[in-house]
């Protein structure tokens, strides 16, 4: 309850989440039927870059900042700098856009997206972002009590995004168990679920948690930029995605090593493979 994304919005770990999600997003809308958007952990949607905190920390400039106006430096990344674009139409980098946001901007008029954000504060400034919007349902709930009450979707298709802080120790169990849980109530859905990389095996007991679920089509993408020499600062993130759209993996192998060339980096590099293949 005490973190706020307003300091980290647009570092590394956003651009290499939200480039995926944006992707995931760009596959579903490629049928006509219509899709729901289930984001867990909200936020505020829109955060702004030219405010104290961001500029405190200023790590949108080693984000967000190397990519935003320059040519793509893979095609892949259009849906995503689409979004950020979108929200920054006079060409100057202010605006960053949060999964809802990004979420949004995929919308067609019949999808829907359902936002959950725990935090009172955060959850106000989420409905005020989207007062009026009849596509965007806010609540004010846990995350994972948000799994429970929204899953199945009416749509029976679209995209479920956990995207927790990890201000719990415990977070990496309740991330693995959470997901459990909703893919009993949906087994179908795409879902994505993003993680930091700091202690290695931390990230192993994880992955072999969910391995044990007995969840097919499990794929993971990494993206890290620093060597994993220490556990004392974010070194990548992960996203581990349950039922991938077809041909992500191969499109992930293309654009994270592209996204790793573009962003600066002591190190690291990025990897794709498969958790659990297809039944």
């Amino acid at each position: 309850m005490n973190y706020r994304h307003i300091f980290h919005a647009g570092n590394p770990a956003d651009v290499m989440k939200h480039a995926v999600l944006a992707l995931i997003l760009d596959h579903l809308r490629a049928k006509p039927a219509p899709f729901c958007v289930l984001d867990t952990h909200a936020g505020i949607g829109c955060y702004d870059l030219l405010s104290e905190p961001a500029q405190k920390t200023l790590e949108y400039e080693d984000g967000i900042g190397r990519l935003f106006g320059a040519p793509p430096s893979h095609p892949s990344l259009a849906p995503y700098l689409g979004a950020v674009e979108g929200l920054n139409p006079d060409g100057q980098l202010r605006w960053y856009p949060g999964s809802p946001r990004i979420a949004r901007a995929a919308l067609r008029e019949q999808d829907r997206l359902v936002l959950s954000e725990l935090h009172p504060d955060d959850a106000r400034t989420l409905k005020a972002e989207f007062a009026g919007d009849r596509n965007v349902a806010v609540h004010q709930s846990d995350a994972y009590l948000a799994l429970k009450a929204h899953l199945p979707p009416r749509e029976k298709r679209g995209l479920v995004l956990i995207d927790p802080p990890f201000e719990q120790p415990d977070e990496f169990t309740r991330l693995a168990e959470g997901l459990a849980a909703a893919h009993r109530r949906w087994p179908t859905g795409v879902y994505a679920l993003w993680y930091p990389i700091k202690e290695r095996a931390a990230v192993w007991r994880f992955q072999d948690a969910v391995e044990k679920t007995g969840i097919p089509k499990i794929l993971i993408a990494e993206l890290t930029w620093h060597p994993e020499d220490t556990h004392l600062r974010l070194n990548g993130s992960g996203l581990l995605i349950v039922n991938p759209p077809w041909t992500l993996d191969d499109r992930l192998r293309e654009l994270l090593p592209a996204l790793h060339d573009a962003l600066p980096t002591t190190g690291g590099g990025s990897a794709v493979s498969w958790l659990t293949p297809e039944r």
